[in-house]
Parts: structure tokens; C-alpha cells; sequence
């Protein structure tokens, strides 16, 4: 990430992620763990609210990172989410077995992220992981206007605070999820499940495709 560009993004108050100075002192190769981590902790510790717009289908870490440590998800009637880990021998990625149980109670979040069945747009709605469905057609000038409409009528630090009191007695639960995960994905690949599953995956696929 270039200075010009973490410059911009401390001007904006968004969360800038660098690279800790151990690794660059010691000479150590950037894990993507480390990547994933600091984003993650750079979401979790944003001040500011955090929507997220969901415009069609997420599936695998696009489904397992964000929703659950959003504070607001907008969604089209195009979305899905499906989390196929366990089919391929990982494990929920990035604290996701605690952040999406947090939005969508236990037995749901357990069924979902154990067997990788698909949500649809009405599931995540009626679950409680979204909080408002648009329709496809328009869709981000849709979540525009209605962001635009919540700002005119409510106050930007007030909805901030509310947002931090509601985060306060979370936070340290979804920092240690997310550290927990790491170790248990990285005990399945010890393990060598991922491989042999990847393997087998693309016999399959061979034999479709050709």
C-alpha cells in the first residue's frame, strides 16, 4: 500500500493496514494469517458504523468474514450466502463461528457453517444476519438513498456511541474467535484434510469438464 494511499485513508477514518514492524525488522515473510487478522481486528475496532452491501452471492470467506462483525447488512433479493468449508476439510474462517452465532443464534449458525447450506436473501432477513432486502434492480442507489434519508433525521455520534456500548461487551470475544480459528485452520492442514479434499475435488471436476 503506497503512503499516498494510507494517507488518503487516514484522512477518510478508515482502518489502514500495514505490515508490524517485527516482521519488517526481522526480515519475515508477511503470513496472509497476519493479513487476515489485522483486518479483521481493524473492522472489529472501527469506530465508525459499519454497513455492509451485499449485491448478489457470497460465498466462502466472503459469506464467513464480514456479515457477522457488520453493524448494519443491506442485501439484495439476489443474495446467497454458503460457507462449504467443512465439504472442503477447513473450518469457519476469521472468528465466523462466533460472530455469525452472535447474529443468528446457535443451532442456525451450527447448521449452516457444519453442513454449507445455502441461505437465501429471505433466510438472512428472517435470521436476523441482514437487516433490510432491496431489490436487485438498483440496488446501490437504493442503499444510498436510504442511508442519506437515516443521516438527515439521526445524529452521526450518537449512532457512534451506540454502536461502541452495543460492541463494548463483544469485542474481546470476537478477537480471541478470530485467533482461535487461525490455530484450528491451521491443525486442519497439519492434518491434511484441505489437501485431500481439494484433491479429490478436482478428480471430480475433471471427470465433469473433461
Amino acid at each position: 500500500m503506497s503512503d499516498k494511499m494510507v494517507h488518503y485513508l487516514a484522512r477518510r477514518n478508515m482502518p489502514v493496514l500495514r505490515k508490524r514492524k517485527s516482521h519488517t525488522s526481522l526480515n519475515l515473510p508477511y503470513r496472509p494469517n497476519d493479513l487476515a487478522l489485522e483486518l479483521m481486528r481493524s473492522i472489529i475496532d472501527h469506530t465508525k458504523v459499519f454497513i455492509l452491501a451485499l449485491n448478489g452471492p457470497a460465498v466462502g470467506a466472503g459469506a464467513a468474514w464480514f456479515p457477522g462483525v457488520a453493524d448494519i447488512v443491506l442485501a439484495s433479493t439476489s443474495t446467497y450466502l454458503q460457507i462449504p468449508f467443512s465439504a472442503l476439510g477447513l473450518i469457519p474462517e476469521c472468528g465466523s463461528a462466533i460472530s455469525l452465532t452472535q447474529s443468528m443464534g446457535v443451532h442456525r449458525a451450527n447448521e449452516f457453517l457444519m453442513f454449507g447450506g445455502k441461505l437465501t436473501a429471505d433466510d438472512i432477513l428472517s435470521f436476523g444476519i441482514a437487516n433490510r432486502i432491496f431489490e436487485t434492480e438498483g440496488f446501490g442507489e437504493k442503499v444510498i438513498e436510504y442511508l442519506e434519508e437515516i443521516l438527515k433525521t439521526n445524529d452521526g455520534k450518537s449512532m457512534m456511541e451506540a454502536k461502541r456500548l452495543q460492541n463494548l461487551p463483544l469485542r474481546d470475544s470476537r478477537i480471541l474467535a478470530v485467533y482461535n480459528s487461525i490455530d484450528a485452520l491451521a491443525e486442519r492442514f497439519v492434518d491434511g484434510a484441505p489437501f485431500e479434499r481439494f484433491e479429490a475435488k478436482r478428480k471430480e471436476m475433471e471427470v465433469t469438464y473433461g
